[in-house]
């Protein structure tokens, strides 16, 4: 059975290999510009990255089924925009209450995708692309196409996200917790060992008694109530909502996962391979500027970064190590 430690020892090796390239390029960019290391520097990378490791963290778990989540984003702008607007309504709502309400909506969303594909076995990608297209239009109704700006919203709606304890504020500790808690989830529970099976061999996981639908229902709807999470944060702190907020950040997010080791075709991925996607992709954002690249040229080196994790992944992966990495997570 010792070959059952394969395919942890290999995943080990890519999220080594992912972070010593994370680290090169920190280092790199360090040398030319030495206030990049700082630590107030490390934190706010920290704060920028972390709404992309609560959403790359939902998008992991539909992809660990064989499904994708393409109204994550979606999600983001039309939560934010309803926990803004009920703020701007009535000030006197506790944040606390605002912000379970950001986690309802969201999740609700993701049941509504999630009961779509498990009772109607309408592809995932199809359904996603059509709830993306529904909650943006829903965000422009409900906001009339205005905007809420940060005149609009209460102190504590968006001082909540930059609390800090301890050296971080509350939207890393968020992120962090958000991250333990799925390594705990994925490896100790049986749902988790299901979301595994359901992507790996569908039809096997089925014989043995794992039901794949309620298992891409279940991670949808997760999937949904982080982006909710995400679509309160991402308001308070920019301080702004609008119908078109996080457009297109559906891409990053599945390029974080893409990066981070998560099978596209899904069964195999580690929590820990994620988050050093999410750190490589935010030391690009915060370094690329710096390093005086164009815009155009961000989203040319990002595409090339997506194309060669893909590659890479389909380069080291054979079906028996897929059998055996979605038996050890």
């Amino acid at each position: 059975m010792n070959h059952l430690k394969f395919p942890r020892e290999l995943l080990a090796h890519r999220s080594a290999g992912l972070a010593l390239i994370t680290a090169s390029l920190f280092a790199a960019v360090t040398a030319f510009y030495p206030q990049f290391a700082t630590l107030a520097n490390a934190r706010d990378s920290l704060d920028d990255t972390a709404i992309l490791i609560l959403l790359a963290l939902g998008e992991m778990f539909v992809i660990l089924t064989g499904a994708i989540d393409l109204s994550v984003a979606a999600n983001v702008a039309f939560t934010g925009l309803c926990v803004a607007l009920m703020n701007h309504a009535a000030p006197g709502i506790p944040v606390g209450l605002l912000l379970a309400a950001a986690v309802g909506i969201g999740a609700c969303l993701g049941l509504l995708n999630g009961v779509l594909v498990w009772q109607l076995s309408i592809p995932p990608i199809v359904v996603t692309l059509g709830t993306l297209a529904i909650f943006r239009g829903l965000a422009y109704i409900i906001s009339g196409g205005g905007w809420v700006n940060s005149g609009d919203m209460s102190m504590a709606f968006m001082d909540l996200p930059r609390r800090v304890w301890m050296g971080l504020s509350l939207l890393s500790w968020l992120a962090t917790l958000s991250v333990a808690l799925a390594v705990i989830f994925l490896r100790f529970s049986a749902t988790g060992r299901h979301l595994y099976a359901a992507g790996n061999n569908p039809k096997a996981a089925a014989y043995v008694g794992v039901n794949v639908g309620r298992a891409q229902c279940i991670a949808f709807m997760v999937c949904g109530a982080l982006a909710g999470l995400s679509g309160y944060l991402w308001v308070a702190r920019f301080a702004v909502a609008y119908s078109g907020i996080a457009n297109g950040f559906e891409l990053t997010v599945i390029a974080a996962c893409v990066i981070g080791g998560i099978s596209i075709t899904g069964g195999s991925g580690t929590v820990v391979g994620l988050l050093f996607g999410c750190l490589f992709l935010g030391v690009i954002k915060n370094a690329l500027p710096l390093l005086g690249v164009s815009a155009f040229w961000q989203m040319a080196v990002s595409g090339a970064v997506i194309v060669g994790a893909v590659t890479a992944n389909a380069a080291h992966r054979t079906p028996r190590q897929r059998i055996l990495e979605a038996a050890d997570p």
